[in-house]
């Protein structure tokens, strides 16, 4: 029998009316919840110095290594100063290899158990997955700000002025904000940290076969083609082109748009990644 059950000699008690579910409540709960992951990972950035030590300390080794060490020896064409051909391209690759310290720690979550207790919890399917994106851009600024301050030290310079230098840094963080969505993939996916130590088989190519450190046109064709066509040369070049840095271009289609490809590639990679780690996420244990 339905009803509200009553106690003889009392007025009946009015029913209790259940929390609205409607799409506003999910999208603030999906917001909420995005920030507490973000909390829960900035804070766990600032208990690990050792964490911290190795990103300020990779952007300056790579500066030493790259500019000081190999960049006596490289001529890039047309009487550009190598510094300022390879800053922008530094920029570039410490972005894209960035992807690979979002796929371990998604990993490392994995295995400690600490994915699953998120996933018995009463949150919203998409907040471990977006609020990794949103603290690994964070994480991926610092890197952005540091490696811009050594570059200062070591003589570059931007030559656009500010409304294309801050343009410049934000090609740089959208870059580093699609390639996230590949790594919270492969982190899913990866059965172990062992295994995915072996993952920088595929981020070393990815941003050295490139134009991050010589141009496409000084390869041999096959290669100079791919690398023309990597996601990274078109950020490197756009940025380059923003910073107003002189740089040698050929003649191809890609390499005349790299501002437009700069924003296109970052768009189509989000838009293939970020569902398919999403759903993942989501499919764990099934």
């Amino acid at each position: 029998m339905s009803g509200t059950t009553t106690t003889p000699g009392t007025a009946p008690a009015a029913p209790v009316p259940s929390a609205p579910d409607g799409p506003e409540r999910r999208l603030f709960w999906a917001f909420a919840d995005c920030w507490t992951i973000v909390r829960r990972d900035l804070t766990h950035l600032v208990k690990q110095p050792s964490l911290i030590a190795w990103q300020l300390g990779f952007p300056l080794v790579s500066v030493l290594l790259f500019v000081y060490v190999f960049g006596s020896a490289m001529d890039v064409g047309e009487g550009v100063e190598y510094t300022a051909y390879a800053m922008p391209g530094m920029f570039a690759m410490t972005m894209a290899f960035g992807f690979m310290n979002t796929a371990m720690a998604v990993v490392i979550d994995k295995e400690r158990g600490v994915t699953d207790r998120f996933r018995s919890m009463p949150m919203s399917p998409s907040a471990v997955v977006t609020g990794r994106g949103v603290s690994d851009v964070l994480h991926a600024g610092l890197d952005l700000l540091v490696l811009a301050l050594i570059a200062l030290v070591v003589g570059w310079r931007s030559d656009g002025g500010l409304p294309a230098t801050l343009t410049a840094f934000a090609l740089l963080l959208l870059l580093r904000f699609s390639l996230i969505w590949i790594g919270v993939y492969l982190g899913l996916i990866t059965p172990n940290q062992e295994a995915a130590g072996n993952l920088f088989a595929v981020a070393f190519p990815f941003g050295m076969i490139s134009s991050v450190f010589t141009p496409p046109s000084a390869m041999p064709d096959w290669l100079g083609a791919i690398a023309m066509w990597n996601p990274v040369s078109a950020t490197a070049n756009a940025v380059r082109d923003l910073f107003g840095n002189p740089m040698p271009l050929g003649d191809s289609w890609i390499e005349q748009h790299s501002l437009l490809m700069a924003v296109v590639w970052p768009l189509v990679i989000t838009a293939v990644f970020l569902p398919l780690a999403v759903r993942k996420y989501q499919s764990l244990g099934r």
